[in-house]
């Protein structure tokens, strides 16, 4: 099968499933990814053709007004993954396991995982953290729930890290190394790579077999994840480096805004065409 035959073949899947994100690395195809809350942008991302959605805890800045992901609980991400799942045909909805969740142990990891797959309709979840959580991972996975992993700088840990610092650089490339294969090794389907420098990137995706997934990981990996609202130039403020705005949705409804505005104090909307007749 030539490359272009199998990006074909990938695009024009029915319904993307773990064994895809595997298919997809073997056969060179890059995986594409977006977070998304609520049902109009998953069905959206999906008619598109992205490959997997991930509910994030991002939530917390995009949805929730938090500063940081920190404050968001299972409680708040489950009815939005809810409806990211119910919206979708093709594309893999991912649950991202917010702070506090999975951490004290492997069975208080399995319990949340247990409560998105069951209230849901998740496809998979995520958690943070390479060697330290291998054995959530692999406690998750044993229960036949699909894991991806995530490492590299790890937003729940901002404060431990000492905020939003590369990961991976100099000696930390080894640290990386070793959590991908932890990682890997407790049975992650893919890992996630945000904010490392691309030659660390490379070396992990050439080492391990599952996929990866890079958040301003550079462009020497498996698939690319944005937070959508960076990605649609709905965010306003400091916007990440990695980050590639394809569209300016801000500028867009404040000008719809204020079209409204002066539409209703002219008195020209609503007009006739917007009136029910007796």
């Amino acid at each position: 099968m030539t490359d272009s035959t199998a990006a074909a073949t990938q695009a024009g899947l029915r319904k993307v499933r773990t064994r895809h994100f595997q298919g997809a690395k073997n056969s060179g195809i890059t995986i594409t990814g977006l977070t998304s809350y609520d049902m109009l942008t998953a069905a959206i991302f999906d008619k598109a053709g992205i490959d997997f959605l991930l509910v994030g805890d991002s939530a917390g800045n995009n949805v929730l007004g938090f500063d940081t992901t920190l404050p968001v609980t299972v409680d708040e991400l489950i009815p939005l993954t809810r409806a990211v799942a119910g919206a979708v045909s093709r594309a893999f909805v991912i649950a991202d396991m917010p702070f506090g969740s999975y951490e004290s142990s492997p069975e208080q990891a399995l319990h949340t995982a247990f409560r998105f797959m069951k209230e849901t309709g998740a496809h998979a979840v995520k958690l943070e953290g390479g060697v330290r959580s291998a054995e959530q991972i692999r406690r998750i996975v044993e229960a036949g729930i699909p894991v991806m992993a995530h490492i590299g700088f790890t937003p729940q840990s901002e404060h431990g890290l000492g905020g939003h610092m590369i990961q991976g650089r100099g000696a930390g490339a080894d640290a990386l190394l070793a959590d991908a294969i932890a990682v890997q090794d407790a049975g992650a389907f893919a890992v996630v790579l945000e904010m490392v420098p691309s030659a660390a990137a490379k070396r992990v995706t050439e080492t391990i077999s599952i996929p990866t997934i890079g958040v301003g990981a550079g462009p020497h990996v498996d698939g690319q994840l944005l937070v959508w609202t960076d990605w649609a130039g709905l965010t306003t403020g400091r916007i990440p480096k990695f980050v590639k705005q394809y569209a300016n949705l801000n500028g867009v409804l404040t000008d719809a805004a204020k079209a409204y505005i002066a539409d209703v104090g002219s008195g020209s909307y609503p007009a006739t065409e917007h009136e029910y007749e007796e």
